[in-house]
């Protein structure tokens, strides 16, 4: 029988929750889904998902200043910590940290991963407005490479000021633009593109990062960004080479067969692992996609878990 692993699966520390109002406070009914881990549990066991690694949704740490997101941090991570030991054989855990100070959050993975077993960590969007290539935020990366758990860059709302200039006035009337509908994949396509430009990859030659939803189109971009970026007037840079070296994708959210051949094509079966994007996205709907998918049974048992297990260290 093939191991279900998905690798994007949210849920909601009520303490971080309660530093977001507005238009970033949860709607109840999803709330309580992120909350409630035996309905969480018994959603995974209708679908056939065996374990979940479990990320705070957004929006998370990054959002919040050092002086509140320091401290908070443990508390967060200490309480998903009890969250998967409670149930070890169905969670494990990505680690929320407070990039506003890059040496606390280094610290704070380095605690998380070697106390806790968490199996890397989960960075929202940008920090501060702040791209996570900026070299003051290189310590994190640091740790992540010594530690050889990876970091999964995840979406988080555009900022005001993107906000106004590539969204309105559209925004209002389709709210989900900002989101997932684009500007998610803009905002956290550009951050990956950023760390390969920036000469962090070379610096930290085993760093490992997990894009969702499908690698946020870069796998489709692949040639041409490569291409692009290969002609008279650039530094010299091989692209596309370092993208699908550092680079894993999951299915999360991204439910579709030419896309997933694509990346399959562009990157190889062993840089794609499965995950839903729960409770966002339904259990059921993922599972029954990639059973159908037109893969061969060795290929979709790596995507459904054999990859993850083996990158995250997951027990078997």
């Amino acid at each position: 029988m093939t191991r279900v692993v998905a690798l994007e699966e949210h849920y909601c520390d009520a303490e971080l929750a309660e530093h977001f109002s507005g238009g970033d406070r949860l709607a109840p009914p999803l709330r309580a889904r992120l909350l409630d881990i035996d309905l969480r549990l018994r959603d995974m066991d209708a679908a056939g998902i065996d374990v979940q690694v479990l990320s705070h949704t957004a929006p998370a740490l990054q959002k919040l200043p050092a002086e509140v997101a320091v401290p908070l941090a443990r508390g967060v991570n200490d309480r998903l910590q009890r969250i998967v030991e409670a149930h070890p054989t169905r969670f494990a855990g990505f680690a929320t940290l407070p990039t506003d100070d890059p040496d606390a959050a280094a610290a704070e993975l380095e605690r998380c991963v070697t106390q806790h077993g968490f199996k890397g960590a989960m960075v929202h969007g940008l920090t501060g407005g702040a791209f996570l290539d900026e070299r003051r935020f290189w310590p994190i990366l640091a740790a992540a490479e010594a530690l050889d758990v990876p970091i999964y860059l995840h979406p988080s709302v555009p900022s005001p000021v993107v906000t106004e200039a590539y969204y309105e006035p559209y925004a209002a009337e389709f709210p989900m633009l900002l989101r997932a509908g684009w500007g998610f994949t803009a905002e956290t396509a550009t951050q990956a593109i950023r760390l390969v430009l920036s000469g962090a990859l070379e610096a930290y030659p085993r760093l490992k990062l997990i894009l969702g939803h499908l690698g946020e189109t870069l796998p489709f971009l692949l040639w041409r960004v490569d291409q692009a970026l290969s002609r008279e007037g650039n530094r010299p840079l091989r692209f596309r080479e370092a993208f699908s070296r550092h680079f894993w994708v999951t299915t999360s959210g991204f439910f579709s067969n030419p896309a997933l051949l694509c990346t399959m094509m562009e990157m190889g079966i062993d840089r794609v692992m499965f995950s839903v994007d729960w409770p966002f996205v339904d259990n059921r709907q993922g599972v029954d996609w990639l059973n159908a998918a037109p893969v061969c049974a060795e290929d979709r048992a790596k995507v459904f878990g054999g990859t993850a297990t083996a990158l995250l260290r997951l027990q078997e």
